[in-house]
């Protein structure tokens, strides 16, 4: 059995690690809390936006593919955190971003990578794999407008110059706060929403006539040829944008759930000590009074 100073140390411990655990999961649950918001407030401007390039992007005349001679490559954006202590927020990020390599890989694309996230840089070292550009130290706010630009007018870029034919994002889907699921999402080729195809096994004029129904022919002005770029950019922007909102609100969720986990941990951590330390001073205290009594007898006789 461990000394009462070990295990008054050990108890010692553990509460300051329950103090900090605790801080974090609070500063997390208020930053969750403000990334909810703000995919909230966004999604209208996405919605409304994706209807705008469903009708632009989709009319006859438009094309919005790869450039002629484009090089078989593709350019993904992986999407982590600068900081850990998220639970296993990074590690099934990985997981769903390596499946997508293979697949692309499979394909016969060559793979461009841009690392958005610390996590995500010091993974692809160790890993040996080439990252072609990152972004790090995005703390304390992962979605920014600037960064979103930044990571569309990459994609825009090397798209129209003919440097890849396909991009796309790996991020992490937030369902809830105990719940997040990476996800792939190819951004070009751009594919609107009335675009998305048909359900196999379902009824073929039903669900054309209601893509068709919840299709708007806006009137534009100058000319839709004019407005292609601009849509495409905005449209792009905001998706990125979407992606990283996400992914903000995903991480807090997780580091949330975590640190709650962990202060959890610690107090059951303190508990089981406390119950080891009050039987260890009870046998101390037993065998101090045994080796009193043992004097006594020994003085009496």
């Amino acid at each position: 059995m461990a000394s009462l100073k070990a295990i008054r140390r050990r108890i010692s411990s553990a509460k300051s690690t329950q103090q900090i655990t605790r801080a974090l999961k609070l500063v997390s649950a208020a930053r969750l809390r403000r990334a909810q918001e703000a995919l909230v407030n966004a999604l209208p401007y996405s919605e409304a936006l994706a209807r705008v390039a469903d009708s632009l992007l989709t009319s006859e005349g438009i094309s919005v593919g790869p450039v002629e001679g484009a090089q078989k490559r593709s350019l993904l954006v992986v999407v982590a955190s600068d900081r850990g202590l998220a639970g296993g927020y990074n590690s099934y990020l990985f997981r769903q971003a390596e499946a997508t390599r293979r697949e692309i890989s499979g394909t016969g694309l060559d793979i461009e990578l841009f690392a958005v996230g610390k996590k995500a840089v010091d993974y692809f070292r160790r890993a040996n794999v080439p990252v072609a550009l990152s972004r790090v130290d995005n703390f304390p706010r992962l979605a920014t407008i600037a960064l979103a630009r930044d990571i569309a007018a990459k994609m825009l870029a090397d798209y129209s110059s003919g440097a890849i034919d396909e991009a796309g994002i790996v991020y992490t889907h937030f369902q809830s706060a105990i719940v997040q699921k990476p996800v792939y999402e190819r951004l070009l080729p751009i594919k609107p929403p009335g675009d998305a195809g048909i359900a196999a096994g379902a009824n073929v004029d039903a669900a054309v006539s209601k893509s068709e129904a919840g299709k708007i022919d806006y009137l534009v002005e100058p000319s839709r040829e004019e407005l292609v770029p601009v849509v495409l950019r905005g449209y792009l922007e905001a998706s990125v944008y979407h992606a990283l909102l996400e992914s903000e609100a995903s991480e807090q969720g997780a580091r949330m759930t975590a640190m709650d986990a962990a202060t959890n941990n610690a107090n059951d951590m303190i508990s089981s000590l406390t119950l080891e330390m009050n039987r260890a001073r009870q046998a101390q205290i037993t065998r101090e009074l045994m080796d009193i009594v043992g004097g006594a007898e020994a003085l009496r006789g």
